[in-house]
């Protein structure tokens, strides 16, 4: 090696591979290291190497990791729409919506279907009025709310609904005054048996 103009000379510090089978070594003798541990390049795959990741070379390790990196998405067909993450506003949100055939009797909604699981994939929009609607359609800054359940609550038509229907499903449901201790005899079982049915 020629010397350098300035004094440095720099050369990469490569371990020392051995020769497999070679005529250059003997049969019973063992691959000579010249270089040690510590000066060496090779590490374990779980260390880091000149601060780089290195993958292991087991292929089922490889796949668990590209499976754990893989973006939980939709596919192509719905344009990669990712899940996002579910928190209790979201969350009660989507059973509210999921129970809108019953919040308002003017409108009717179809049925999202028998399955009460909540939807993995969906994303969450802002309505956006248009000039023409300000008077007519837009909700004022007392009636915006941050959630939709917020929203449903405070409205006063829906709330009178809401409460004129549990007045309904009690009075169907409570017995008629004290009649029930009024039977006596044999009858008090067949008007048992009836209130059964």
């Amino acid at each position: 090696m020629a010397a350098a103009p300035i004094g440095l000379s720099w050369a990469p510090k490569l371990p020392s591979l051995p020769s497999s089978g070679g005529s250059s070594s003997k049969k019973g003798s063992a691959p000579t290291q010249s270089i040690d541990a510590k000066d060496s390049l090779w590490k374990p795959s779980s260390e880091l190497v000149d601060g780089l990741f290195v993958p292991p070379r087991d292929p089922r390790k490889l796949n668990k990791m590209a499976r754990k990196n893989v973006k939980d998405t939709t596919g192509k067909g719905w344009f990669d729409m990712p899940a996002p993450t579910i928190t209790p506003e979201l969350k009660k949100d989507l059973e509210i919506l999921q129970l809108r055939h019953v919040m308002d009797p003017k409108r009717h909604f179809k049925r999202s279907g028998k399955s009460k699981a909540l939807p993995k994939y969906f994303q969450v929009g802002t309505v956006i009025a248009p000039a023409s609607e300000f008077y007519s359609s837009r909700l004022t800054k007392q009636e915006q709310k941050t959630t939709l359940v917020d929203e449903l609550l405070s409205d006063p038509k829906l709330k009178n609904y809401r409460m004129r229907k549990v007045r309904e499903i009690q009075e169907t449901r409570t017995p008629g005054g004290n009649q029930k201790w009024k039977n006596k005899g044999r009858q008090t079982f067949k008007r048992a048996k009836d209130r059964r049915k």
